[in-house]
């Protein structure tokens, strides 16, 4: 049996169309998804929308719209994302589905019965933006700094509580385990939010109507509303079927994708909770950075925005997928720039890794009439080996950028080969078994970065592995084994179109987009 592999990226709120930050999110996990199957796992892929809360009644009632209305025209425009992204596989949930009701509905009652749940009043800052309580540490001139155009309300009421000060100590020590917190400055993060000490937590809202309504009502006869995390949290556990037989299969998730402005949720009081209803943790959190667009984060209530199907259509969703990858760092805080886009597309794309595949295809034709010729090992084997060890080392980290750097090191090198090697120039000196083992290290190369680039630009490594008559499309359980295999030699290769053709443009004037 395949060892299991899940992935979870955060649900979205639907307040607003989807937007580049969630895409690179949900991309990053799609290509890490698409390795571990390379790996040979069976890989479980969950993304969604979060559809409850303050925030999405508030902006389904200014549309003049039903709540549930408005989230179900919402939820198909964060569906469309798994075509247009060329995403792999995605299980899509949704926080309104009767499955995750019921089930969330369970594990708070387990979270009670173990007695973790208590009422209690209240009063409270909160930021409707981040439906999150704000402590004063955390607001910046009174305001909260990620939604500085909302006002922050003061709550005062009598809720249910969740016992998080009991975890102190067991997160801190979960939070010190090598490798559940990623990259190394979330960790120092969460440490530093311990040493200044945790407090209870409300689960419950009162007067909140488009929430899950909470499973014990108050001493009064009131029946709160769950508090939109306490259910979007647990959307990774029920999207494995809990409670029914054979969750277990599934969970715990092996990684969380997640934004570093919720890592206080997936790395505090998410594993609180489950462990107050006595189910195993998340093995990996990884909290990567923000986009921005020029020197400005991308927000919904600043206005900072970029339509998404323009980005992903000027060249494609291989380009943008692509783009996103080299230019943020997984560890790090980046930008998107049309300027580096198109320097990005052009160099690396069109004019290494396309060039290269059309030149190879054209003088396999040409040589040898499209038939991959015997050759024995070159110095590209070699120097593909190096940067395969490269290329997984840095998968298995998750430092996607550095795996992509790994592979497009082999796309360097191999160009540099056809120019050393200049084939045309051993077939016109006759020099034919020169001319073979240069077309076969050639053509071996390419069948390697077709594995390689595919978790990055999965379309366009079909194109070469169909043109390298390996197939129609890669067997993401045989990729990697095929990596190692000494000889594409007898294959059958036609040439293809550029995969990566440059737009036209006007003397003097910029890309039309």
């Amino acid at each position: 049996m395949k060892k299991p592999f899940y992935i979870t990226t955060t649900l979205p709120y639907v307040n607003a169309d989807p937007h580049i930050g969630f895409a690179m999110e949900v991309i990053r996990a799609d290509i890490i998804a698409r390795w571990k199957r390379e790996q040979g796992f069976e890989v479980f892929f969950n993304t969604g929308t979060d559809e409850r809360g303050a925030k999405i009644f508030e902006v389904a009632k200014k549309a003049g719209q039903k709540p549930q209305v408005y989230v179900n025209e919402a939820a198909k425009k964060f569906q469309t994302l798994i075509p247009l992204l060329n995403l792999s596989e995605p299980n899509f949930i949704r926080t309104t589905d009767l499955p995750h009701i019921k089930a969330a509905g369970e594990f708070w009652r387990i979270c009670a019965q173990n007695g973790h749940i208590y009422k209690k009043p209240y009063k409270i800052k909160y930021c409707v933006g981040c439906e999150l309580e704000k402590t004063d540490s955390e607001l910046v001139n009174g305001q909260c700094p990620l939604h500085p155009t909302r006002a922050i309300e003061w709550i005062r009421e009598r809720n249910w509580f969740f016992r998080l000060t009991r975890y102190g100590d067991f997160l801190r020590g979960l939070i010190q385990r090598p490798g559940f917190l990623e990259p190394a400055s979330r960790r120092n993060e969460m440490l530093a939010l311990l040493d200044q000490g945790l407090e209870d937590i409300s689960v419950t809202r009162a007067r909140l109507s488009w929430a899950i309504p909470f499973p014990r009502p108050l001493s009064t006869g009131e029946t709160q509303g769950t508090w939109v995390w306490f259910d979007a949290l647990p959307n990774y556990l029920t999207a494995t079927g809990f409670p029914g037989p054979g969750f277990e299969a599934r969970w715990p998730a092996q990684l969380h994708v997640i934004g570093k402005d919720i890592v206080r949720l997936h790395a505090i009081i998410w594993p609180a909770m489950l462990e107050a209803a006595g189910l195993s943790l998340p093995e990996r959190v990884w909290g990567h950075g923000f986009i921005s667009l020029g020197g400005e984060r991308f927000s919904k209530s600043a206005g900072v925005k970029l339509e998404l199907r323009d980005a992903v259509d000027h060249h494609g969703p291989d380009a943008f997928r692509y783009f996103l990858l080299r230019e943020v760092p997984w560890d790090a805080d980046g930008n998107f720039a049309w300027e580096r886009f198109e320097e990005r597309y052009t160099a690396e794309l069109a004019d290494a890794f396309g060039n290269l595949a059309s030149r190879v295809l054209a003088m396999l034709e040409r040589y040898r009439g499209g038939v991959v010729p015997e050759g024995g090992d070159t110095d590209l084997d070699r120097s593909g080996d190096a940067c395969v060890a490269r290329y997984s080392d840095a998968m298995d980290a998750l430092l996607l950028h550095r795996g992509a750097q790994a592979a497009w090191d082999l796309v360097a090198d191999a160009n540099v080969f056809v120019d050393r090697q200049a084939p045309w120039a051993q077939a016109k000196a006759g020099d034919q078994a020169g001319l073979d083992r240069s077309l076969a290290a050639l053509a071996r190369a390419l069948a390697r970065l077709a594995v390689l680039a595919s978790p990055f630009i999965p379309h366009a490594a079909d194109l070469v592995w169909d043109a390298l008559g390996l197939g129609a499309t890669i067997d993401s359980a045989r990729a990697w084994a095929q990596l190692t295999q000494s000889s594409v030699s007898g294959a059958k290769t036609h040439r293809i179109a550029p995969l990566f053709p440059k737009l036209e443009r006007a003397a003097g004037q910029p890309v039309t987009r």
